[in-house]
């Protein structure tokens, strides 16, 4: 059976009450939960309204402020411009998807480090692992993502020639007005 949803609740004051230990947390020990991969939600105590994501978001603010960062200005600009468009469902599903694997990549990769090493300086062993595999990641994602463009560019294409000669079979018996040439 799985465990319950743990419920932390947010006061006016901006204190976190986490109700299973019933006493007050910080957003580090919310961190905590998250990389103990214990499941939470984080509820304002007035409201009811669910405030999970903007909890998640200043944990990574805390983050990237705090230290070395994970995102590029490049990045963070990128996802900007994505808020709004018509990819910015793809994008996220995208991101999501590709966490998962890669976060089970890595698990696979700790498993087979700790077999053959027992555990000893597998640190520097997964750090040169990754180095070398996102040299070979980066080429293969652009040419992924590449050929899915040229792809969705050659279907949008499809269908505004489909709806074309669509528009000319359905209009084409109403004949075309006498237009005078231009001189």
């Amino acid at each position: 059976m799985s465990e319950p949803v743990r419920l932390i609740k947010k006061y006016p004051n901006r204190r976190l009450y986490d109700t299973k230990t019933s006493a007050y947390i910080t957003l580090g020990d919310v961190k905590e939960l998250v990389l103990k991969f214990e499941p939470f939600k984080v509820l304002d105590a007035k409201s009811g309204e669910d405030l999970t994501r903007s909890i998640l978001l200043q944990i990574i603010l805390e983050e990237e402020t705090g230290g070395v960062p994970l995102f590029s200005c490049e990045l963070l600009s990128g996802f900007i411009r994505f808020y709004g468009s018509t990819s910015q469902s793809m994008l996220g599903k995208f991101l999501e998807n590709n966490m998962k694997t890669f976060v089970d990549f890595q698990q696979k990769v700790q498993e087979q480090s700790r077999s053959l090493y027992g555990g000893s300086d597998t640190a520097s062993v997964q750090a040169d692992f990754w180095n070398q595999f996102l040299t070979f990641q980066q080429p293969a994602m652009q040419n992924m993502m590449t050929a899915y463009m040229d792809q969705s560019k050659k279907m949008f294409q499809s269908m505004q020639d489909q709806l074309q000669s669509q528009t000319r079979t359905m209009f084409g018996g109403l004949g075309t007005p006498d237009v005078p040439e231009k001189k």
